[in-house]
């Protein structure tokens, strides 16, 4: 049976109305309040990708989102485990501050997970690139050395997903 607009409209309607019923995840990070316990945060978003430790004994969790991955918001938790600042971290700003010598785990606390990593065997290292709000058709890279593990360049390149179809044959 064909779904007539008054139809859509309360089938809509119902499933907004059940969606606070099934425990169903909140999407954006940013909308938690400051005080959120930990738990909370992980039980309500749809998971962290990853997790790190603070230096103050808290715990700063890291969620990718947005369209190809340009969003990353990180959750600062205090010691006692309740939040206490949300940052979308992938900005030109914070991405500028990767200069060389920038420790490999200080990349990953202040910008998480990169969308891909580059080997390149020969010249000992890594690149991570990350896509960002703003940066359409570039993404930031970062190369870290695989013996020092630190920054040894960080700039904008061309983001391939920007590529079309080969058409030579």
């Amino acid at each position: 049976m064909p779904l007539t607009p008054k139809l859509n409209v309360r089938v809509a309607l119902l499933l907004l109305g059940a969606a606070p019923l099934c425990g169903c995840t909140v999407l954006a990070p940013a909308a938690l309040p400051a005080g959120t316990p930990i738990a909370d945060a992980r039980g309500r978003l749809a998971g962290p990708v990853a997790e790190y430790p603070l230096p103050n004994g808290g715990t700063r969790l890291e969620f990718a989102q947005g369209s190809y991955g340009r969003e990353k918001h990180m959750l600062d938790f205090d010691a006692s485990g309740r939040l206490v600042a949300t940052t979308q971290v992938l900005t030109e700003a914070n991405l500028n501050r990767m200069v060389p010598g920038t420790p490999r785990d200080e990349v990953r606390l202040q910008l998480g997970r990169p969308v891909s990593v580059i080997t390149v065997p020969w010249q000992k290292l890594q690149v991570w690139n990350y896509r960002f709000v703003g940066g359409d058709c570039v993404w930031f890279q970062i190369s870290i050395s695989n013996v020092t593990q630190r920054v040894t360049e960080a700039s904008t390149g061309l983001d391939p997903a920007c590529d079309g179809p080969n058409d030579r044959q």
